[in-house]
């Protein structure tokens, strides 16, 4: 009998829309639904979706340590990020009763927005809780972050950011860098409450654009004067009234400004396209990042099409607008909304018109997913066979009627030019064929199709061609479960009717199939253990670099999976793998690093473990093996780890760390929380702090007062309010 050990605790053009629903991105859930089972994985759903990622226990014990205070400048304003906006002073002031607004012109925009981004952020505990949300409605969100400390609650005096408003809210043309639209934040003259008034959630972005904008200085822009002065007027009101609230509480806050930019927008064009996201005409300038662009950027790097079998390639949709054309003479789409039809391949195969054979043919295919096991019937998987026979004989040039038993290709996959017609005579047969097999995001829908021509085509078992496909061919992609089942059911007929085992017999083949490797059979290890642990569900872990993959906790508990991809390293945060007797031991202990005690609950910090994790993953790196990262879901804590990973190796910001990430965790959108995308945030600037002094031979210390090296990218508003709005789509 097998014992069971567990692993010591814890193992069209993109525009953003003008403004976000506040409360569409936040779940509502109960303190029952947010304590679950920690060792239960979530099954994956078709497409891209964002799973829930349960923050574990709440928290029993008030904090024991007060945020630190802030330092305060001259003046007496308790912050200590410098602007130059503030003091205001050296700008023209317009007066109306006790409120001021100030004037500021294109190349101070610039100039303010340069500066604030080389500024160091506070640090996450001075501003965590409250920029997660704590509506004094909301008793939920309240008890399970601050308890009984009322403290906690109160807006954040460290804060100060540069805030840019369009006064038309039309952020689709002449869109300066981070702008965003009055309707966001304001109504009228008041601050919009956009706090949350129920549920829990400890990834409300989709309130951090408005929650920077009420701790900030804000510079309104417009070709539209009137309009401008009149936001600017509204916004200096609702500033005063938010002041005066807080001296209400007790609670005074930093003075903020409002300022009116009346450049026109051609100036910024000429001047400083530096910020300039979108032009007067609607188009990207591609001198601000755009997370959706930047994503699709690496899924295409990630994905671009490439040869798996002779004259058959695999990868994303072609884009017309983009001019795509590779020379493909057959592409086979695969989605849930095609269909089975081998008839087609059939008559382009035997098409006796020149012209035809030359023009590319558009086919389609069921996607995976859409043909569910046991519902399938026998003339779906003749089907799929059929498919791959006709793609073996297109992609070769030859016809079943003179093939069949019997394999004509050479060495180099090539087949003899002349055939013998049904009268004796000779023609030359028709040239070989290239064929794309494609979906829209080059690895999900598609994966069916793929594995089994792999299959027919090498004369390999299902799982061979899998691991082959993956490791081999360097291809990533994502399957469902019951892409495995079926797979499974056809694998006998696939290899029986394939070309390259026309020799041997069933009994062979059977043998072959008999002989699965154990990563793709591995059996519960104990009764009550969760399906994400039994084996292989259709999900490799994602391949983030040639030497680090993230994945779940049922990656994490088969072990000889890991082997096969070439992971001899487990990175186990916050989670507790569970092996057989022995396994440990045959591992290596000293491969194995666990990160204690942080669970998924938006106060437990993770910075202080980055450099030790990213030290063992260098490690692995070093000693030529590759890592597993791990939590139980795969897209927050790990998430976290490799995005930090991505950062420091690849010189990466964090936006572009996160877009690379997120589009290498195939079928699973990444979720680092909001506490870790700002701890990620603050990382940067370390890592920009040492690059600058170790190229400019300064000790960090030495330029810690001026921000040493760092500049940001993006600032925190503006990041948050981008990964809102490329989460939208998927949220349910």
């Amino acid at each position: 009998m097998m014992a069971t050990i567990a692993l010591p605790r814890p193992i069209p053009p993109h525009r953003p829309s003008s403004h976000l629903d506040i409360g569409s991105l936040t779940p509502t859930l109960t303190l029952d639904s947010i304590n679950v089972d920690s060792q239960t994985c979530p099954v994956p759903v078709p497409n891209k979706h964002i799973p829930v990622c349960p923050p574990g226990p709440v928290p029993q014990e008030e904090p024991n340590t007060p945020p630190p205070s802030p330092r305060k400048e001259e003046g007496g304003d308790p912050f200590f990020r410098q602007s130059l906006l503030f003091p205001p002073d050296k700008y023209h002031t317009l007066s109306s009763g006790r409120l001021s607004l100030y004037k500021i012109d294109a190349g101070e925009v610039t100039a303010a927005l340069d500066y604030i981004s080389r500024q160091p952020l506070p640090d996450p505990s001075q501003v965590f809780p409250w920029f997660h949300g704590l509506h004094p409605n909301n008793q939920l969100q309240q008890s399970f972050f601050i308890a009984r400390k009322r403290a906690l609650r109160k807006t954040p005096c460290c804060l100060r950011g540069i805030t840019l408003v369009k006064a038309d809210g039309d952020l689709s043309v002449s869109r300066l860098k981070g702008a965003i639209s009055p309707l966001e934040f304001l109504q009228e003259q008041e601050f919009l409450e956009i706090d949350p008034r129920e549920g829990f959630s400890v990834r409300n972005f989709q309130i951090q654009a408005a929650k920077s904008a009420m701790t900030s200085d804000i510079i309104v822009y417009g070709d539209d004067h009137v309009a401008v002065h009149q936001l600017g007027w509204d916004i200096v009101a609702a500033q005063q009234r938010w002041r005066e609230k807080h001296e209400t509480q007790r609670h005074p806050i930093p003075q903020y400004n409002t300022f009116v930019c009346l450049s026109p927008f051609r100036e910024f064009e000429e001047t400083c396209p530096e910020i300039v996201a979108v032009d007067s005409t609607g188009k990207l300038t591609g001198n601000v990042m755009d997370f959706f662009h930047q994503e699709r950027k690496e899924m295409y790097d990630m994905t671009q099409a490439s040869e798996i079998s002779h004259n058959v390639w695999l990868g994303p949709t072609p884009d017309p607008m983009m001019g795509e054309d590779h020379g493909y003479d057959v592409l086979i789409e695969c989605s849930d909304m095609g269909r089975l039809n081998p008839g087609a391949l059939q008559a382009v195969a035997e098409s006796s018109d020149e012209a035809s054979r030359l023009q590319s043919k558009y086919l389609d295919f069921p996607g995976s997913g859409s043909i569910v096991a046991p519902t399938w019937s026998h003339a779906e998987a003749d089907g799929i066979l059929e498919t791959c026979k006709w793609i073996w004989h297109l992609a070769h040039g030859t016809h079943p009627s003179v093939t069949a038993g019997k394999d004509e290709t050479d060495e180099g996959g090539d087949t003899p030019m002349l055939q013998e017609t049904p009268e004796g005579t000779q023609e030359r047969r028709p040239r070989p064929r290239k064929i794309l097999i494609h979906c829209a995001d080059g690895y999900t829908e598609s994966t069916t199709l793929a594995i089994a021509y792999f299959s027919y085509s090498t004369g390999k078992t299902i799982p061979n061609a899998w691991l082959e496909l993956h490791t081999e061919k360097q291809r990533n992609f994502f399957a469902y479960p019951s892409d495995v089942a079926l797979l499974t059911a056809i694998a006998p007929r696939l290899l029986h009717e394939s070309p390259v085992c026309a020799g041997k017999s069933l009994l062979e083949i059977t043998a072959m199939i008999r002989d699965e490797p154990k990563w793709f059979s591995r059996s519960p290890i104990s009764p009550g253990t969760p399906s994400c642990a039994t084996g292989f569900d259709g999900s490799f872990p994602s391949r983030i670099l040639d030497y680090m993959y993230l994945g779940n906790l049922g990656h994490a508990n088969n072990p000889d999976l890991l082997r096969s991809l070439g992971i001899g390293q487990i990175l186990s945060v916050g989670e507790t793998a569970q092996w057989r007797e022995g396994e440990l031991e045959e591992w290596g202990e000293e491969n194995i690093c666990m990160v204690q005690g942080v669970q998924d609950n938006g106060i437990d910090p993770l910075t202080d473990e980055f450099e030790r994790c990213l030290e063992f993953i260098d490690r692995g790196r070093k000693n030529g093996t590759a890592t597993l990262v791990h939590c139980r879901v795969g897209v927050s804590r790990s998430a976290t780890i490799c995005i930090a990973e991505v950062m420091r190796t690849l010189n990466m910001s964090f936006p572009r760390a996160y877009c690379f990430v997120r589009a290498r965790r195939l079928n699973v959108i990444i979720q680092p929380h909001l506490r870790f995308a700002y701890e990620l945030l603050k990382y940067e600037e370390i890592l920009r702090s040492r690059q600058h002094s170790e190229e400019d031979g300064f000790d960090d210390a030495d330029t810690e007062g001026a921000g040493g090296g760092i500049k940001r990218e993006l600032e925190w508003g503006e990041i948050a309010r981008e990964i809102a709005l490329m989460n939208r789509p998927y949220a349910r």
